[in-house]
């Protein structure tokens, strides 16, 4: 998610809300009624802060850290996963974002694993991609430990970590994609992504793609579709849960009516919940309802009643 601090001396989080609080959101849900509806949050326990651990080898390019929430149970029953990814265009930000919803998820019952990835333009696609791979394997590496169900991991991101996981999702575990780093420890059981830039191919060679992806559409086409979960989606894909507001001018909402579109297509399991009024950065400043919607849809695939 890109800097908000300019957002933040215009107008006060408390005045944002004032101003947007009549702002509702259109929930549409590909298959029955929607997760939240069906009551499926559950009610919150409490859980560790883990002192932060580096989860890539000793001869990864650079050290990234991953921040993990453990819920507190006496239970010896194994238990969900999420692999929680920032935004920030690819090249900034960090997991401090998504703290508080990696403590929702946490209290929802999560080994929750919030991780740092390399930025661009010093390390381009799909050297973010080789990062969350690693992340998925060291998940499972302390699988035993942190008493985590390896078939129930889910992933979670917002803007550019939303891209992230859903590309993970969608071609981390087979296909190019998939070596050298990934393959079976890398699939996803659910996803929940926020703010997704889903084609890189609609957008004009801006900086950020171009940074991130190391050439224009013109000179990278095959690259810019490969880099794009819009055009990975197959029947194989795990089910998907979207926010996205309908102002958002950084990423326009086709991004995700499209998405949610191709994932129908394929009898994927989805919701889709467009936040009324809200551009790129109010919705996730102002995520509250679709974020418990979204962990809602998460607990219904991967850890029903």
């Amino acid at each position: 998610m890109p800097d908000l601090s300019g957002l933040r001396r215009i107008v006060s989080f408390g005045t944002l809300a004032l101003l947007l609080s009549g702002c509702g959101a259109t929930p549409q849900v590909s298959q029955g009624a929607s997760a939240i509806e069906q009551n499926a949050l559950r009610t919150p326990q409490p859980f560790t802060h883990l002192t932060p651990q580096r989860y890539t080898p000793e001869a990864w390019p650079e050290a990234l850290n991953a921040y993990v929430l453990l819920p507190e149970s006496q239970s010896e029953a194994l238990r969900p996963a999420a692999l929680v990814v920032h935004g920030g265009g690819w090249r900034n930000r960090g997991p401090e974002d998504m703290e508080g919803i990696a403590e929702q998820l946490a209290a929802q019952g999560y080994v929750t694993v919030n991780i740092e990835h390399r930025f661009a333009p010093e390390y381009r696609f799909p050297a973010q991609l080789h990062d969350l791979q690693q992340a998925m394997a060291w998940i499972h590496a302390n699988a035993a430990t942190w008493q985590v169900d390896p078939d129930r991991i889910v992933g979670v991101g917002f803007s550019s970590g939303a891209h992230l996981v859903s590309l993970l999702a969608l071609v981390g575990s087979e296909g190019p994609l998939a070596e050298p780093y990934g393959g079976e420890h890398a699939r996803l059981a659910a996803v929940l992504a926020g703010g997704l830039p889903s084609d890189l191919l609609k957008f004009n060679d801006g900086r950020l793609v171009v940074d991130f992806i190391g050439g224009t559409r013109a000179e990278r086409p095959e690259v810019y579709a490969l880099a794009s979960p819009a055009r990975q989606i197959t029947a194989n894909a795990p089910p998907f849960f979207l926010f996205h507001g309908s102002w958002d001018q950084l990423v326009p909402v086709d991004h995700a009516t499209d998405f949610y579109a191709a994932l129908k297509a394929q009898d994927i399991p989805s919701e889709l919940y467009l936040q009324r009024g809200r551009g790129h950065f109010t919705s996730f400043l102002l995520r509250g309802s679709a974020i418990e919607a979204g962990i809602a849809f998460l607990n219904r695939h991967v850890q029903p009643e």
